[in-house]
């Protein structure tokens, strides 16, 4: 079990990979871009262009996608449905599209990203046998993805429900300062860094290994803390002033 592919080496992915190459994994990963093809090798990533669709996989894709999986007995699925504004994308389509090609593969177990956004802000304490209730286009895709793979009977799923991402380079100041009329200012907000959600993958990983994890286990990972989107903005407004 020492061969990984991921779907989706971009802000997560990425280092995420290259923490498990550092601890003696082999990693096939994917990106939809050319250009990064060369960032992927450099690191020691074996790169594969993988586009997913909602639409019939061309053969082209499907010879992608079966090379992208082979030899790899665990295969994380770390790609955003992308639904933020007016988009349309069906990102419960491209599961569905996947699903077959994971049948087919050396893949015994998948470790799904999803989000937090699955349960409703109205929600004050959630735990893992919260009924999810999602408010958002993206929330309730991820919530049919997540039931796509945990109902499937080939493969052993695992999810993880992150809260909202921040490190170095994703930082609420980035999508708060200035805004105005924030809504739902007094909510708490779920949060947890780049570095924790590596780590949290790769115990989940260590189970795997040791055959200690349940059968479709879903975890919701957030920071022991939960700020409100207002207490973030006036604590912005400080900085500035200074």
């Amino acid at each position: 079990m020492r061969q990984i592919s991921i779907l989706g080496c971009g802000w997560l992915g990425l280092p995420l990979a290259k923490s498990l190459l550092k601890k003696g994994f082999s990693v096939q990963g994917s990106t939809t871009s050319v250009e990064k093809i060369s960032v992927l090798k450099k690191v020691g990533i074996v790169p594969y262009i993988v586009t997913l669709s909602a639409v019939e996989v061309s053969e082209e894709a499907a010879n992608s996608i079966e090379k992208f999986l082979k030899n790899s007995e665990i295969l994380i699925i770390d790609i955003p449905p992308k639904l933020r504004g007016n988009s349309s994308e069906n990102f419960v389509g491209k599961i569905q599209n996947l699903i077959p090609f994971i049948e087919n593969s050396s893949v015994k177990k998948v470790l799904f990203v999803s989000s937090t956004s699955v349960y409703s802000d109205d929600n004050p304490i959630i735990t893992e046998e919260s009924v999810p209730n999602p408010d958002s286009e993206s929330g309730r895709q991820l919530l049919e993805a997540e039931s796509i793979l945990l109902n499937n009977k080939n493969f052993q799923t695992t999810i993880v429900r992150f809260g909202g991402l921040i490190g170095e380079d994703r930082h609420p100041i980035h999508f708060l300062a200035g805004r105005k009329n924030l809504e739902n200012p007094y909510a708490p907000i779920n949060l947890i860094h780049q570095e924790d959600c590596i780590g949290i993958i790769e115990t989940i990983l260590r189970q795997a290994q040791n055959d200690s994890l349940e059968s479709n286990e879903i975890f919701n990972a957030v920071a022991p803390f939960h700020p409100t989107r207002k207490g973030i903005e006036i604590a912005l407004t400080g900085i500035r002033r200074k």
